[in-house]
């Protein structure tokens, strides 16, 4: 799994948030799936790392908002 876009994110502050999990595993998936479609992500972890609370969440650029929404919401089936 990538999160190596933190640079981008600190230059970018308006990028806004499309999905939120704590599972790593579905993090992943999204982040997989709108890169396929060509939609650059950053992905930032919020979990606290001693009591394992938080989540993950997805970011995209505004002009790819309404896109990825899309995108997860369609052809992404979590149970």
């Amino acid at each position: 799994m990538v999160f190596y876009y933190l640079s981008i994110m600190t230059t970018n502050k308006d990028w806004k948030i499309v999905y939120e999990n704590p599972n790593e595993v579905k993090i992943g998936i999204v982040q997989a799936v709108l890169e396929d479609c060509n939609i650059p992500t950053v992905v930032i972890n919020k979990k606290d790392s001693i009591y394992r609370y938080g989540s993950y969440e997805v970011y995209v650029s505004p002009k790819f908002v309404i896109q990825a929404i899309r995108i997860i919401k369609d052809e992404l089936e979590f149970e």
